[in-house]
């Protein structure tokens, strides 16, 4: 288990090398864990709470790396595009129909 100050003293491209690496190993260890050849259990909670460290570092950092803010952006320009959208009519409501 890494600690989380040994994270923030990593650069940005670091942290990304260190994330893609261990996401690697947790793709792995899923594989392992779903034929039956994972023996050390206790390695795929490790890995998915370093992972959630080094997440929680670089959206710390505020956000200095391009895939957070890519995902940010097209994530915006989504929700403005629906917004600028002309509004369309909704149908009339039908009178309920008495017996």
């Amino acid at each position: 288990m890494t600690k989380v100050e040994e994270f923030r003293d990593r650069s940005v491209d670091q942290l990304g090398d260190e994330l893609a690496k261990l996401k690697k190993e947790q793709f792995n260890l899923r594989f392992q864990r779903a034929s039956g050849q994972l023996e050390n259990t206790a390695r795929f909670r490790v890995v998915r709470r370093d992972i959630a460290r080094i997440m929680t570092v670089l959206k710390q950092n505020g956000g200095k790396s391009s895939a957070p803010k890519a995902a940010a952006a097209t994530k915006k320009s989504t929700t403005a595009a629906k917004k600028s959208a002309p509004a369309t009519k909704k149908p009339a409501k039908r009178a309920a129909k008495k017996k």
